[in-house]
This record gives structure tokens, sequence and C-alpha cells, in this order.
């Protein structure tokens, strides 16, 4: 059986949905799947883009029209579904849906987040580290209580082989050393893993999902890696195979489908 989760920021989603998302998911069959900048309200996807290929959508939308917002689709029924971080800055940006499927004996979540950019200038950046300081201990604290995955864009490239331009990158945000360090100390302290380097510790071009809409970043495949699945240990030995889709493209950024080998 297995399990298959993928992540997509899809960057608006009716806009996504005009590129044909909604029948590639149906094709590829997933159990789960992780959305970020949804771009929507409640009212703008129910109905419309609530269910995807037999998925139930769990939100949380930010209260900004047009602005941020993540999902979970799940062919499967969760025990909870925890909204928001509990702290109201990010809260209201919609940032954070965890599901959980609890049963005797387990405790699994699945986490769909997308962390704050800070490319537009210091006061978003400084924004980003207080997002990265609410969201460390959380993880920290979540994995010493159950399994889990967490999907999403989080807007850091960890390494030199995580983007194209590294050495011309090192004062922008997205591989800034501060950043860097975090997601080091997330791995290396917290001792979550970040699943898709554990199967493809050397990739760079075809590790990319994300590419700028400037000049011909994605034609020459100047991309970074921001989307990831960071899990507890013992779910992400249980990954099987990643694989990051550019056949067609429905935001600018790609999905990362990664098959498990436990069922929920």
């Amino acid at each position: 059986m297995g399990f298959r989760l993928v992540t997509l920021n899809l960057n608006g989603i009716r806009s996504a949905a005009s590129k044909g998302f909604m029948p590639w998911t149906e094709s590829i069959a997933p159990d789960c799947m992780g959305v970020q900048e949804v771009k929507a309200q409640a009212p703008d996807v129910q109905g419309k883009y609530d269910t995807v290929a037999g998925m139930a959508g769990h939100f949380h939308f930010a209260e900004k029209k047009g602005y941020s917002g993540v999902g979970v689709y799940s062919r499967h029924e969760p025990s909870d579904v925890i909204i928001g971080l509990g702290e109201p800055e990010f809260d209201a940006e919609g940032r954070y849906v965890e599901l959980r499927f609890d049963k005797p004996g387990r405790q699994l979540s699945i986490i769909s987040c997308y962390f704050p950019s800070g490319s537009s200038g210091e006061e978003r950046q400084l924004a980003k580290y207080r997002f990265l300081d609410v969201v460390y201990p959380h993880l920290h604290a979540l994995k010493g209580t159950r399994e889990f995955i967490l999907v999403g864009d989080v807007n850091i490239a960890h390494k030199e082989i995580d983007l194209k331009n590294w050495k011309g990158n090192q004062k922008n945000s997205g591989f800034l050393p501060e950043e860097r360090a975090w997601m080091t100390r997330l791995l290396d302290e917290a001792g979550v893993v970040d699943v898709y380097r554990r199967l493809h510790p050397e990739t760079t071009g075809e590790a990319y999902t994300w590419w700028s809409n400037r000049g011909q970043a994605y034609a020459k495949n100047v991309g970074w890696r921001l989307d990831y699945h960071l899990a507890t240990p013992a779910l992400a030995e249980q990954a099987r195979q990643a694989a990051i889709y550019k056949d067609q493209k429905f935001s600018d950024h790609a999905p990362l489908i990664v098959d498990y080998d436990f069922d929920l």
C-alpha cells in the first residue's frame, strides 16, 4: 500500500487550477497533499477547491485577502485538525495546518507550513526570524510526543548544492547564514530529517523546486530548493522515493512527491 505525500506551493489556488493542477493531482493519486500560498479565503475555496482528487481539504486561511494560506488534502479522515501555531502574528497570516491521524499506540501528524519570505525587505526578514524562533521549539516539542512529516515552502536553501547561484546569494534572504544555521540546528540538534536529502544527498540541478519569474531562470534552471519534507527519523526511514515534477508548470514552484512505506 504505502503512503504518497505531495507538497506544492500553488502561488494562488485559482491560478494553479487554471494551469491543471487538479487533474494532475488526480493522475498521481496521493494519500495526502500539502499546499501553500493558497491566496484565497474560505468562500473562494468552498465548493470549488475544497476537494481535490477525492481528498478533503483542511485549510488555514490568512486574514488578508490574496495572501499566504495553507492546506492539507487527505483521503483519510484525520482524528484531529490543528489550525495555527498559537502565535497571533503568524496565525493571522495562515501559515500552519496539522492533521493528526492517531490510533492506539501511534500518534502521527501531517503538517503543511508556509514559512515567511524575507525578500521584500528588512521588516519581513525580521518577521521571518521571529517565525523561526517560534517554529523551532514547536517542532522540537512535537517530536517528543508524536511522529510527524512537515511539508511546505520553508523559504530557505540549506546548503550550496541547494541553489544554482550560491556565491551571489550569500547576502540575500533565503540563503543568509542565520537561516542556514537555523536549518542545520533543526536537523542536527532537534533531529528532524530532510527527507529529500536522505534519498538524494548530492543532487544539485535536479533538486530545485523554485525559480524566479525574472529573466530566463526556469529555462536556464537557475533555481533554489525551498520546498521540503521534514520528518521525524522513524518516518523518514520509511521514505522510498522522491520526485520533483517538472513536466507541467502549475506555479513558480514544482511539486515534491515522496512515497513512504507506511499506511495511515
